[in-house]
């Protein structure tokens, strides 16, 4: 059984940090493109940033690059979402979603998700 469940999520001022966690179970990771998606209040859901599970290669939505990186650990089954210099228009709850098509960092109909995390940034 597909298991995701992030965590990581808080809240922090405008410029701090965060270090969201998607630890996944019941599947190999390194195998499947992973993506961290965020949904707003009233806005369409986004994909942010996703890494292929091939070679590691990553996309970054334009509004995210240079802040954002996502990494993984295949030895713990984990992809991690490292948000520097967070702004407010970051708020969101945070997802991610296995089985993506990482290029275009979009989910398709199969794709498994979590349960996501909230991220609230404000003074």
């Amino acid at each position: 059984q597909v298991q995701l469940v992030e965590s990581g999520g808080g809240l922090v001022q405008p410029g701090g940090s965060l270090r969201l966690s998607c630890a996944a179970s019941g599947f190999i990771l390194d195998y499947y493109a992973i993506g961290w998606f965020r949904q707003a209040p009233g806005k369409e859901r986004e994909g942010v940033s996703c890494i292929s599970g091939s070679d590691g290669s990553t996309y970054y939505a334009e509004s995210v690059k240079g802040r954002f990186t996502i990494s993984r650990d295949n030895a713990k089954n984990t992809v991690y979402l490292q948000m520097n210099s967070l702004k407010p228009e970051d708020t969101a709850v945070y997802y991610c979603a296995v089985d993506v098509l990482f290029r275009l960092c979009v989910s398709y109909p199969g794709s498994s998700w979590g349960q996501g995390t909230q991220v609230t940034v404000s003074s």
